[in-house]
């Protein structure tokens, strides 16, 4: 372990049968797995840790998947579904802005029109078929009356849908969530989830790699996957950059159960799992990568993520809920800003495009949205703390949501 630690510090990612390694680690080992990794961290990041101001927009969440572990989705006609008129987007983006935020991350639902008429009859009184054209049309206005920056998470897209995107979204993002064909069985969690199909959205992530989009992705633990198949996930993702050089963030999420899910009685993903995991990634895939683990969803002791190598906290919103995550609320900016700097950190924000695409705008912007990015960052590609993040301190509890 020690020799390996080694050599992954002097700059070596390891391979397979070297990363199924540190995901043995215990004791000492594992003490030394996380210093190696907040040291590659630190060569790589320093000691500054980012956060993206949101606005989170749920478009709809209706759905034609059933995911053991989901609460967002819904069918039409049962409560809380929703499908936001653009009137509704933009209202709940103003607010937004005026509290601070910079980016607007769209998630929605996969693809409801194959099994909802209601969607399909929404849709149509829009002039649209598919939902991902409805998803233009509301990214397109946000960029052009507020401003602010789309970040989209639509599900499964194909060249067409990814390049026409690409010009009204700051950056993209899917979660590869996990390469294993098992859980596609019946019984499993993405039973009854064909775009949870790791071939298909694989193949999403290589088409926005060719287009040269910045893209999120990341895996979910603790939902039944093994090591073996969490570190299998990890390298597949370092693969698809190692070709196309465009995964801008790797999150590593933690499953969290819920009374309302088919998988309520799973057990949650451990912190110790959590830790492991993490200080694993960041020596998959070294210390360049902007790696981000969820504060909310572990609300006591998430600052322990610093030691084992993250340096972001991800999107945190002064507004909005965690639509996935309802009964996980953000950390107030405050508290976030405190436990970094009890760690030893700097909390910064960023945009949905981190500075290092920033600096690459020629491969990795749309034309039409680079000066909204220019607007909004200053040199460095962080958020202009003389813009609208001026307002964000105090009014890190507000929660005035209205859709």
């Amino acid at each position: 372990m020690r020799q390996l630690l080694k050599d992954c510090l002097s700059g070596k990612l390891p391979d397979r049968s070297e990363a199924m390694d540190l995901c043995c680690a215990d004791g000492d080992d594992l003490r030394a797995l996380l210093a190696a990794a907040a040291a590659l961290r630190d060569r790589g990041k320093g000691r500054i840790v980012t956060f993206s101001p949101k606005v989170f927009v749920p478009l709809t969440n209706l759905c034609r998947d059933f995911c053991g572990y989901c609460t967002f989705r819904k069918a039409p006609g049962e409560p809380g579904a929703k499908t936001m008129t653009l009137d509704e987007v933009l209202r709940v983006v103003g607010q937004g802005k005026m509290l601070g935020c910079t980016e607007v991350l769209f998630s929605l639902g996969d693809k409801p029109e194959a099994i909802y008429p209601e969607i399909r009859q929404f849709l149509a009184e829009r002039g649209h078929r598919r939902t991902l054209d409805y998803l233009y049309e509301a990214c397109r206005a946000v960029a052009d009356e507020t401003g602010l920056l789309p970040h989209s998470n639509p599900g499964l897209m194909n060249r067409g849908d990814l390049q026409r995107l690409r010009d009204v979204n700051a950056s993209m993002g899917l979660m590869l969530e996990s390469t294993s064909e098992r859980l596609l069985l019946p019984g499993g969690p993405h039973d009854n989830a064909p775009d949870k199909r790791p071939a298909a959205r694989l193949r999403t992530m290589a088409e926005a790699g060719k287009l040269g989009i910045p893209f999120t992705t990341g895996i979910l633990i603790g939902i039944g996957e093994s090591w073996k198949e969490r570190v299998d996930s990890l390298l597949t993702i370092r693969a698809l950059h190692q070709r196309y050089g465009h995964v801008q963030e790797v999150i590593i999420q933690n499953f969290r159960a819920k009374p309302t899910i088919p998988m309520r009685g799973h057990p949650d993903a451990s912190r110790e799992d959590m830790l492991m995991t993490i200080a694993a990634a960041r020596l998959i895939f070294g210390a360049g990568m902007n790696l981000q683990a969820p504060p909310n969803l572990t609300p006591e002791g998430y600052e322990l993520y610093l030691e084992a190598g993250i340096n972001d906290w991800g999107g945190v919103s002064p507004l909005t809920p965690d639509f996935i995550n309802p009964e996980a609320p953000w950390p107030a900016l405050q508290s976030l800003q405190e436990k970094s700097a009890q760690a030893g950190f700097q909390l910064k924000a960023r945009a949905p495009i981190y500075p290092e695409f920033i600096r690459q705008a020629d491969k990795f912007l749309s034309p039409s949205m680079l000066p909204h990015v220019e607007h909004l960052c200053d040199s460095g590609g962080f958020v202009k703390q003389g813009g609208p993040l001026r307002f964000l301190p105090s009014l890190q509890n507000s929660k005035t949501l209205i859709l």
